[in-house]
């Protein structure tokens, strides 16, 4: 079974409830988004392995540790997975970008790919797939299905905040993949919508209602 990560640190807690808060606007929501990811980033690729190489520091030569040519890629699913790419890219500027677009049909309410943009290379990558909001599970769980068909094999889900139902339906449908999230919430309400929460995270991000 895939394991559920949540980060209780001080400074994402804090920054947590400042987004929550309504009367955050979207610049300010968007640098915290952004800012929680980098504080995350650092707990999600805490298990990178190292290899030891030989350099020369201005006293002596010294053996010390690198990443050990692990390929990392970030895919944010569209919109709101947006605003977490940039603050993990500061722990991380080689990785490359990719990009899952997914909408609801309103008869099946299944989720839809219309989009999907990888790196040439993303099967040979571990790839940390990104969006905000985990409630149902549905789009993640199908951004997952979506990843796995194009041959990735090693996902991790990284999350702002999460409902149990989604965390669920997530571990339900790939035991393989690891969720990592900020906080952990009550339940979802009769809207789809995560209690507390903090209301629609893209349009809260880019302004729009």
């Amino acid at each position: 079974m895939s394991k559920v990560h949540v980060m209780d640190h001080p400074l994402i807690q804090h920054k947590v409830s400042l987004m929550r808060d309504k009367e955050t606007g979207p610049k300010e929501f968007r640098e915290l988004l952004s800012e929680i990811s980098t504080l995350m980033a650092y707990e999600v690729t805490r298990d990178l392995p190292l290899k030891t190489v030989e350099i020369e520091t201005p006293i002596c030569r010294a053996q010390t540790k690198v990443i050990a040519g692990k390929k990392l890629a970030i895919v944010p699913i569209l919109r709101a997975g947006l605003g977490m790419v940039d603050g993990i890219m500061s722990l991380v500027p080689a990785a490359k970008i990719g990009h899952i677009g997914l909408y609801r049909d309103p008869n099946t309410l299944e989720p839809v790919e219309y989009y999907c943009k990888l790196p040439a290379d993303a099967e040979e990558r571990e790839i940390l797939l990104v969006d905000p909001m985990l409630a149902t599970g549905g789009s993640a769980s199908a951004a997952i299905s979506f990843l796995k068909r194009r041959g990735c094999k090693n996902i991790k889900l990284v999350c702002l905040i999460a409902a149990p139902e989604g965390t669920s339906r997530v571990q339900a449908d790939h035991n393989d993949v690891d969720i990592f999230v900020a906080a952990m919430d009550e339940k979802l309400n009769d809207h789809g919508y995560i209690i507390p929460g903090l209301g629609d995270a893209g349009d809260r991000l880019f302004g729009t209602k």
